[in-house]
């Protein structure tokens, strides 16, 4: 009689999902994952055909994690880019490693665009481009990529400990970039 199948493919990406969160993508290893789901090596092999495909769907679970971020994120800024910028921070420093995962180059060949990253399910940045507009902003496009580059920035100092400002001054800086900068 054949064995029963008792780990299932989805068990299996929440637990590298986890492994990833936890201790970053690097470490996400066909060892580590079977240990963390207690369990040998072949239940991994007999569902994926390599590890590529299993980070694969980690990445894209990832995604799927920002996504949901993102959306419950609270939006109270009425300045354009201010509220996406605050939740990119606020996820560099409350998930450090998935932050790496989607937005510091670990996915590899896989992985999306920051900027479809970003878009999300909701079309995140278009709408951030509409306010714009409609705050009378005819330069969205290059406040956007100026705003970017700063927003990163922050984010990365937020990853490497370097960034020190409280939540309330960091929403300040925003608001007073966008205004030097549209």
């Amino acid at each position: 009689m054949a064995r029963k199948e008792t780990i299932k493919k989805d068990f299996l990406v929440d637990t590298a999902f986890l492994l990833a969160k936890q201790e970053g993508f690097e470490n996400v290893t066909a060892r580590k994952v079977a240990a963390k789901a207690g369990c040998s090596t072949q239940p991994i092999f007999r569902l994926y055909e390599n590890m590529e495909d299993l980070w694969a769907d980690v990445y894209v679970k990832a995604v799927e994690f920002y996504d949901f971020f993102y959306k419950n994120y609270s939006k109270d800024n009425k300045e354009p880019f201010v509220d996406l910028g605050m939740a990119y921070i606020s996820f560099a420093e409350e998930e450090k490693q998935l932050f790496k995962l989607l937005f510091m180059g670990q996915a590899g060949d896989y992985a999306k665009s920051l900027y479809d990253v970003l878009n999300g399910s909701g079309a995140y940045v278009g709408a951030e481009f509409a306010k714009a507009r409609e705050q009378g902003i005819s330069n969205a496009q290059e406040l956007f990529t100026k705003m970017w580059i700063f927003i990163h920035g922050i984010a990365c100092m937020t990853i490497t400990g370097d960034y020190d400002l409280s939540k309330d001054q960091t929403i300040e800086l925003l608001k007073e970039t966008v205004g030097a900068f549209s």
